[in-house]
């Protein structure tokens, strides 16, 4: 006859229980710590590290809490590596484009509209998508697709008149802190900076993508040196990102 022993039984899903339970905890923690260290950073940066430190201790807290249930956690890690392994050569070209999209969004300064010169090709850009940017060449009016990758790697000049004036900060919030009251307190806080900012230009905030975890934005400014870019766009970010952890905050407290 046999005969169950449900201590050994309920015991592993019990510590299970608890790893997984740990685990959401530490997630949670570890993206408010990152949050806090970047706060200084831009926003759209702050988000994808957090998100990453996200993935990357609930596959932690997965792999320890399915060996307490008798399963092998060497054999699930040498399958997963496999596995990312030959995912990763297989999209090595998309995935560079695609994580090559979010520096430039962050670090090259030209936006759809902009005139620019980049590995002999110029022209004004038309479309910026995840996989490459689109040019209307100057010389033929012909499309060029140009690797966004290659906007990483080589030189990028943004013939635009006067483009240094124009600042954008891209911006990424969760859909629990509400839009229109974000959009407020953040041009509400730009507008405290004023003298150095451009007074015939206002500060402009667009949605540019919403999907059901996220928001992103672009925070649009015109400053008035040149020498105060680097300065005013720190200072912007770590404006935005008060406001952002303070809204977090309130929801949390509700």
């Amino acid at each position: 006859m046999i005969k169950l022993n449900f201590a050994e039984i309920f015991d592993p899903l019990a510590t299970a229980g608890i790893i997984v339970l740990l685990t959401w905890l530490i997630a949670r923690s570890t993206s408010v710590i990152i949050g806090r260290l970047m706060s200084g950073s831009k926003p759209l940066a702050a988000a994808q590290a957090k998100r990453l430190s996200w993935i990357l201790v609930w596959a932690i807290g997965a792999i320890l809490a399915i060996e307490q249930l008798g399963v092998r956690s060497d054999i699930l890690l040498l399958v997963v590596g496999l596995f990312g392994a030959g995912v990763l050569v297989g999209l090595r070209v998309p995935l560079e484009n695609f994580g090559a999209k979010y520096f430039s969004d962050i670090y090259v300064p030209f936006k759809v509209g902009d005139s620019i010169l980049v590995s002999n090709y110029s022209g004004k850009v038309v479309e910026i998508n995840s996989m490459c940017t689109i040019l209307l060449s100057d010389k033929d009016n012909q499309l060029v697709s140009i690797p966004n990758s290659i906007l990483v790697r080589e030189v990028v000049t943004n013939s635009t008149p006067q483009a240094w004036k124009e600042l954008t900060i891209p911006i990424a919030i969760g859909n629990s802190i509400d839009l229109a009251t974000f959009e407020s307190e953040v041009l509400k806080s730009v507008n405290k900076l004023k003298l150095r900012l451009d007074k015939r230009f206002p500060p402009v905030l667009t949605t540019k993508s919403r999907s059901a975890q996220s928001t992103d934005l672009s925070l649009t400014v015109m400053i008035r040196s040149p020498e105060e870019r680097d300065a005013l766009a720190n200072e912007i970010n770590k404006r935005v990102a008060e406001i952002i952890q303070r809204m977090q905050g309130a929801k949390k407290s509700d």
